[in-house]
């Protein structure tokens, strides 16, 4: 059983905790992290392009020229895809759907895979509480040289919405992510270098994601 720090603003370990294996040593599986990641990137996709058929393009009601006679050849309305202005054939269309299911298990199980990851890179770590004493950006950075945090990127995961002084003092960072702890989900994780939450966000995962 895996145990990890807690530690307070001044980077002092004030005590540890064990980890429940079924979350935190889950083994990895590339493929399955793949499948959910494409799957959660899909889920997220906007279909704001549209083009229009030749039914949906104004006007062209008339022929341009008769039928037979003109030497040139037959046109039936000049919204047909071949005259500018007309329409296009295969454009994208709004109706498109990119939505991959994902089972909750699966979405479920890979993010367990990468909280195991992070515990393993000790790359998680964990706060005896969110109360910083200011809002203000210069509190936070100074708080952060102070933990053992790896890489650049850093996900906070609040357990709520409250308007704290931890999340006013990291909100203009660029290297920092804001979740909450119920909207985390696997790409949060994947894109972080480091995830600093607080026990209530490990009891969470060890209460709902056995």
């Amino acid at each position: 059983m895996s145990k990890v720090n807690i530690y307070n603003f001044e980077g002092k370990v004030v005590g540890t905790e064990d980890l429940n294996a079924k979350v935190f040593e889950v083994a990895m599986k590339p493929e399955l992290i793949h499948f959910v990641a494409n799957g959660l990137m899909a889920n997220k996709r906007q279909t704001s392009a549209h083009t229009k058929t030749r039914g949906e393009v104004s006007g062209g009601g008339k022929k341009p020229w008769k039928q037979k006679g003109t030497g040139r050849a037959r046109q039936g309305s000049i919204r047909s895809p071949l005259w500018r202005g007309g329409g296009v054939v295969f454009g994208p269309r709004s109706n498109r759907n990119f939505k991959i299911k994902i089972n909750r298990k699966t979405k479920q199980t890979a993010l367990n895979m990468v909280l195991s990851d992070k515990v393993r890179e000790n790359a998680l770590v964990i706060l005896e509480n969110f109360d910083l004493l200011e809002g203000k950006t210069k509190s936070f950075v100074k708080m952060v040289k102070t933990l053992p945090v790896v890489g650049k990127k850093v996900l906070i995961v609040f357990p709520d919405n409250k308007k704290d002084n931890l999340r006013r003092a990291s909100q203009n960072l660029t290297f920092v992510k804001q979740e909450n702890l119920e909207e985390v989900n696997l790409l949060d994780v994947l894109n972080s270098d480091t995830v600093l939450a607080t026990m209530e966000a490990v009891k969470f995962w060890q209460k709902t994601r056995v």
